[in-house]
């Protein structure tokens, strides 16, 4: 299914997070320009949350919060993405303190991708098949002015 225009952003926000956690499962490939190392990891993982994932959440919420009520299909896909958001920020916020780092990257680097892909495979066609033009011209919008 085609990526509707209002959600385009945030799809194409995922390329940038399956990056990060392909980088810091166990038996990564080298990636060209990217760290190899436990520590290089770890910090390129904490930058990408802290400069683009932490947005990228508060505005899938935003557009969470528009389309709940719709079906509650939808609104029980919405109570666990938000529920692995939740999770996702634990683990990154972990990874300020000293723990076994390789174990805890695989880890999140594996609920990273699994979230990312449920979006991609189940919340947003869900949300493209349930929500009227009007609606995700709403989320286009709420996007567009965060404000």
């Amino acid at each position: 299914m085609k990526r509707h225009q209002a959600l385009a952003h945030l799809s194409r926000e995922h390329h940038g997070a399956l990056l990060v956690a392909r980088l810091i499962q166990k038996n990564a490939p080298a990636y060209k320009d990217l760290p190899s190392t436990t520590e290089g990891k770890v910090d390129y993982a904490l930058k990408f949350y802290k400069n683009e994932l932490i947005k990228h959440f508060k505005d899938e919420e935003k557009v969470l919060d528009l389309v709940k009520g719709i079906t509650n299909e939808l609104d029980l896909l919405i109570e666990i993405i938000f529920k692995e958001h939740d999770k996702l920020h634990l683990l990154f916020q972990a990874l300020n303190k000293p723990c076994d780092y390789p174990e805890h990257l695989d880890q999140l680097g594996k609920m990273l991708e699994n979230h990312v892909r449920k979006e991609e495979r189940e919340l947003f066609p869900l949300i493209q098949e349930s929500c009227g033009e009007t609606l995700m011209k709403n989320i286009e919008m709420t996007l567009i002015n965060p404000n």
